[in-house]
Order: structure tokens, then C-alpha cells, then sequence
């Protein structure tokens, strides 16, 4: 079998970089009135800056297909033509309908024949449409890919979707504990939109630096853990989801329905320790020595996590020092799906890869809780 070799990277983030202190005046005012939890939030996420595909008077100038397609153009270059790729796969949380799927969308964008592939989940839907190109060129089936994660969420955090008669309590909530959020709302300060992709072939670069995909590991949880973040759906007492197809039109206002949201208690009781138990497992089945990784993508959607993550990993004796960590989650904000390519892309074009360093990527996703790991040689 031959390798596979991301040879490269694109991002694409829509208009300017939009400032917490910005935030109200794109995703609206509550009630009318400015947010009393964003600063607590923000706070604590850490984020300074985010992407929005909306402008400040909530007008909506590109789709999440437009995204993922100005990312995925980005690739093209006189040494590959987009043109001639085998593969397209896009992973997102957020696609712009149920039906078609949203690579099919993507593809519909532009103008050449590719075999689809549409991972559907949250976070890791992006890494699993990387595993599936990956697999395929292994196995020798394509010769190339193009796999991408984007996300379009502004939409879904305007403030008219968020109106409630309990935000004080939530408030009050928060403040004794960081990590009890407010459910939909704490989404609002913690999400944001953007693209990036990648090409995937299996002979490296001739000029400048590729990275060789030695494996990527994924692994669900759900068959231990209850959902934690959830949309098109609601929550019954017993923790159960139901559909959006068991309420009523009515109900899909009042009760928000379609809004994204999270069990942030849930999330922070368990991301953490099942990324460390996962790594673990991988190490001893491949044998892999954590003290050979020479930088270590984390893709946090919290800066809450980054010290329990370091603490987790040291206590399984898999210790990573903060010098190797590289994340870009202050200046470009938790993009979901696409935070994994845009964090790779800032790395690979920061002229800091060295060639033979091995970088080590992590994935979670809590929707139902999932991780994914990678590992990739510069060469």
C-alpha cells in the first residue's frame, strides 16, 4: 500500500474578524437588552474573535455550501487541479437542509464529476470525512481527495430565537459554576461560522512540506453516555430525545425546536476523561509513544478545558508540554466541524513544520460523545 499525503490546506472565513464586544450587534439584543451572561461566557471560552456569514443587519451572504466550496477552491493550484479530484466528502453539524446531503450540495457548487461522501454528526464529522479519503486512497480505490469541515451557525443564534422568561436564573446558574451553561443560549457565545478543506493525495509535494496520514482512530460513546448537544429535537424527562417530527409546528416556535443546544453539566463531567481513556487505548494498541509527538492540535471548544485536558493526559502518564500545543480557538473561534482543518492550515503555512515532526490531532465531539485522533509525519 502506498501513503496518503495531505499536500494541501485551505480555509476560508467570511467577512472580518467580529470582537466580543461586537457580538450583540450581529446576533441581536434578548428582550432588547444586552446580554448580563456573554462577558461570563466569554470568560471563560477564552475566544477574542470569531467569524460571522451574517452582517449587522442579519443578512446572510453565503450558505454553508458557499463555505465549504470558497475553502475547497482555495486548493487548487498548478501543480493539482480540483478539477481532477476522485473524492469530495464534507463533514458538517449545521447543512443547510436535511435533503439533499451536504456534499451533494457542495459539489452541486461546482463544475466537474467527483464520488460523494456526506459524514453527518457534530464536531468529528469533518475528521470522519478525512478518514473515509484517507481509506480510500490507501486501499488504492482514488488516487485523490478533497475532504472538508464547515459550519454555518449565526443563523441559528439570532437573538429572536432565544427569548426566555428565566435568563436570571440561568445567570445566577453560571456564575456559581462556569460550566453549567445555559443550555441554546450558552451556544450563542461559544459558536461560529467558517470553511476550511483539504487535498489528500498519495504521492507527496515535490516542493515544500506535505504531511503523511500515518492513522486516524475514531470511537463513539453512545452506546454509554445520553446526548449532551442536540438540535432539530427535544429532550423528554427521562433524558430521551424526541424528534422534531413528534411536535407541532407551533411547538417547533415555542419550544425552539430547531435551535442548537447543549447539556454543558453532561459536557463537563465526561469530554474530558473519555479523550484520555480513548488516547490511552491507542497508545497501547499501537504501541504509539506520546513522547515522540512533537505538536499537538487540540481542537478545544473551550479554553475552559485546555488546563483539564493538560491534567488528564498527565495523569494517564501521557504527559504533553504546553510548548508542543498549537490552537488557534482565540482568534478564529470554535468552528465546529472546520476547527481541525483551520487549525492544521494556520500550522502548515506557519513556516514553524520541520520535516520528520510528527503531529498528533484531537477531535471530541459531545453530541453523543465521540473522539477522534490522528497522527501525521511532515515530509
Amino acid at each position: 500500500m502506498s501513503g496518503v499525503y495531505i499536500t494541501a490546506l485551505s480555509k476560508f472565513l467570511p467577512h472580518g474578524p467580529v470582537s466580543n464586544e461586537e457580538m450583540e450587534s450581529y446576533l441581536g439584543m434578548i428582550g432588547g437588552n444586552p446580554s448580563r451572561s456573554r462577558a461570563i461566557v466569554l470568560r471563560n471560552n477564552g475566544i477574542q474573535q470569531r467569524y460571522y456569514a451574517i452582517d449587522r443587519e442579519r443578512n446572510l451572504h453565503y450558505s454553508n455550501a458557499q463555505m465549504a466550496v470558497n475553502a475547497i477552491k482555495g486548493l487548487d493550484s498548478e501543480e493539482f487541479r480540483i478539477r481532477n479530484v476522485d473524492i469530495i466528502a464534507c463533514g458538517t453539524s449545521a447543512p443547510d437542509q436535511t435533503l439533499p446531503s451536504h456534499t451533494a450540495m457542495v459539489h452541486g457548487l461546482l463544475d466537474f464529476p467527483a464520488e460523494l461522501m456526506s459524514p453527518s454528526g457534530a464536531c468529528c464529522s469533518g475528521i470522519h470525512a478525512m478518514k473515509y479519503g484517507f481509506l480510500s486512497l490507501l486501499a488504492g480505490e482514488s488516487d485523490s481527495a478533497i475532504t472538508a469541515g464547515s459550519e454555518l451557525i449565526s443563523p441559528m443564534m439570532m437573538a429572536h430565537l432565544f427569548e426566555s422568561g428565566d435568563e436570571q436564573a440561568k445567570l445566577e446558574a453560571l456564575k456559581q459554576n462556569p460550566a453549567i451553561g445555559f443550555e441554546k443560549d450558552f451556544l450563542r457565545w461559544m459558536l461560529s461560522d467558517g470553511a476550511g478543506a483539504a487535498l489528500l493525495r498519495r504521492e507527496p509535494n515535490r516542493n515544500g512540506i506535505s504531511l503523511k496520514i500515518e492513522w486516524i482512530d475514531g470511537r463513539s460513546y453512545a452506546h454509554r453516555m445520553d446526548t449532551c448537544m442536540y438540535s432539530s429535537s427535544g429532550k423528554t424527562e427521562d433524558g430521551q430525545l424526541k424528534s422534531w417530527k413528534q411536535f407541532t409546528p407551533q411547538q417547533w416556535v415555542d419550544q425552539a425546536v430547531f435551535s442548537m443546544k447543549q447539556d454543558v453539566k453532561l459536557l463537563s463531567m465526561n469530554i474530558v476523561p473519555i479523550g484520555g481513556e480513548f488516547l490511552q487505548e491507542i497508545c497501547e494498541k499501537r504501541g504509539f509513544d506520546i513522547g515522540t509527538v512533537d505538536w499537538f492540535l487540540p481542537h478545544l471548544s473551550s479554553n475552559f478545558f485546555k488546563e483539564k485536558v493538560f491534567d488528564e493526559l498527565k495523569g494517564r502518564g501521557m504527559e504533553i508540554p504546553e510548548e508542543k500545543w498549537f490552537t488557534n480557538l482565540t482568534n478564529v473561534g470554535n468552528v465546529g466541524s472546520a476547527s481541525i482543518y483551520l487549525i492544521l492550515e494556520e500550522l502548515f503555512h506557519s513556516g514553524r513544520l520541520k520535516v520528520g515532526q510528527k503531529l498528533l490531532l484531537m477531535v471530541p465531539e459531545s453530541a453523543r460523545f465521540s473522539y477522534s485522533y490522528a497522527l501525521m509525519t511532515v515530509c
